[in-house]
């Protein structure tokens, strides 16, 4: 039986690949995605509204991975085009299948703030 940072990782070798039918056996039919943008949308509407953004990316790096009752990542994602950006997402697996997942934005590589400083908000 995988572990769910199995199955997570599964889910980002997907969007690497492009491989909507690996994805689709770790998305549980009752699976909500949140984001700055999003708000508990459903798996149907998940697959209409993100899965095409796998296009452009090319790859991710896991910069963290922790596991308690949900796995919380941190990763650099790396588009075709070469740019990089960072986020942060909160996994909830239940069994073999996402149930739940809450996406954090982070912030483009390089930072736009100098070191020690900070961006003025617009």
């Amino acid at each position: 039986m995988a572990t769910p940072e199995e199955i997570v990782r599964k889910s980002f070798k997907a969007y690497e690949t492009k491989d909507r039918a690996a994805i689709e056996t770790v998305i549980a039919d009752v699976f909500h995605f949140t984001s700055p943008l999003d708000n508990g949308i459903d798996r149907k509407t998940y697959f209409e509204r993100c899965w095409p953004n796998s296009e452009p990316l090319e790859r991710f790096d896991i910069v963290r991975m922790i596991t308690d009752d949900q796995v919380f990542v941190t990763y650099e994602a790396h588009t075709k085009d070469g740019r990089r950006f960072r986020n942060s997402e909160v996994f909830t697996v239940r069994g073999l299948k996402i149930v739940e997942v809450e996406v954090y934005f982070g912030w483009s590589i390089p930072h736009e703030a100098p070191p020690g400083a900070f961006k003025k908000a617009t």
